[in-house]
């Protein structure tokens, strides 16, 4: 049995001494301090925590961490599975059905050490090879939840009644590979986050303070909007997430069109990944959720023995090349997957 204590990293904020989990959404409105991992397919655990406190995360400890091997992973989706699924989105963009959708796959590979295998040493090497605004670990064993994420996505942030959105849609290596496309695709995301988010804030508080902001991140860049509102008298955490959720920018627009068509050609259910991962301060009246990407989770229910999984994923519109998306969900996954095998070096390159 995995026994490693429960708690929560985020940022410099660690929470322990696990009190209750629920599954209750109506939790984060009552008292305490909670950390959220909902997955994309509705999965909600809510976790309270009696002691937080700020602690820097813990510098990685030499062999701590012992990850898959480089070569191990296998995706759901190959490269002609995944060129030929771009290509049935743009066929459902051209009949009208959708304007956009979000395809991904799933990446998978055996623990070699599955018993001492700890996501918070994971968060560690991640902390020093692809540090992320909205980073931490969620470690709750014995309720199937052992996830590290590397998320660079704001999902909602809640300051009383204040509530804030960070959708990112356009990745490049450069500044100078974002093309028009990235940008149209950022631009209907945003709108669909204007209107998931008026369905619960007041009407004439949406805002869009930032558009299309070019955001350097380890390794990319990304084009970051922002979208703000106030909630309305009756709306809480519930009404939030039953608004928003799943986040607009790993779905698509119109998101319901969207949702049946990831569903008919992906393989693999994304868990955690383009979830919903945080905290919430019930007492306060504050939190922050990522958007799950750039994240890692075991799934320790499976007949051949623990693996870690991963997600990586494109926004495919119109003007999408197959080939430059699958290029792009490489991208997105070439640096973490290092770090998760061991293989990144501190100098910022990959060992082989």
């Amino acid at each position: 049995m995995h026994d490693l204590a429960p708690l929560a990293r985020f940022g410099h904020l660690l929470a322990t001494n696990l009190r209750d989990v629920t599954s209750d959404p109506e939790a984060l409105g009552s008292a305490g301090f909670w950390a959220v991992a909902a997955d994309f397919e509705g999965r909600l655990t809510c976790a309270r925590f009696d002691d937080v406190r700020t602690e820097p995360v813990p510098e990685p400890v030499p062999g701590r961490w012992r990850g898959p091997a480089a070569g191990d992973w296998i995706s759901s989706l190959d490269r002609q599975e995944y060129t030929a699924g771009v290509r049935r989105i743009r066929e459902h963009i051209a009949a009208g059905e959708v304007y956009q959708a979000n395809l991904c796959r799933i990446l998978s590979a055996p623990l070699p050490d599955p018993d001492a295998a700890d996501v918070d040493a994971l968060t560690a090497l991640l902390a020093r090879g692809n540090p992320a605004p909205y980073a931490g670990t969620i470690r709750l064993p014995a309720h199937g939840v052992e996830i590290a994420t590397a998320s660079p996505e704001l999902y909602l942030r809640r300051n009383g009644h204040i509530v804030e959105s960070g959708p990112i849609k356009g990745t490049g290596r450069t500044a100078e590979d974002l093309q028009d496309k990235d940008r149209a695709e950022n631009v209907m995301i945003v709108d669909l986050v204007r209107n998931d988010l008026g369905r619960v804030c007041a009407t004439g508080t949406v805002t869009v303070p930032a558009l299309c902001a070019v955001e350097p991140h380890p390794g990319l860049v990304h084009l970051v909007s922002t979208v703000r509102g106030e909630l309305g008298p009756k709306a809480g955490w519930q009404e939030l997430l039953a608004a928003t959720f799943p986040p607009g920018s790993v779905t698509g627009a119109p998101k319901s069109s969207a949702l049946k068509i990831i569903d008919a050609l992906e393989t693999a259910p994304r868990g955690p990944y383009c979830g919903g991962i945080g905290w919430v301060d019930a007492d306060r009246g504050t939190g922050e959720l990522a958007v799950g990407i750039r994240t890692f989770w075991i799934d320790r229910d499976q007949p051949a023995g623990p693996v870690l999984r991963f997600g990586t994923g494109a926004g495919i519109t119109w003007g999408s090349d197959p080939e430059r998306e699958w290029d792009e969900t490489v991208l997105k996954a070439s640096r973490l997957l290092a770090v998760a095998s061991g293989v990144y070096a501190a100098s910022g390159r990959t060992a082989g």
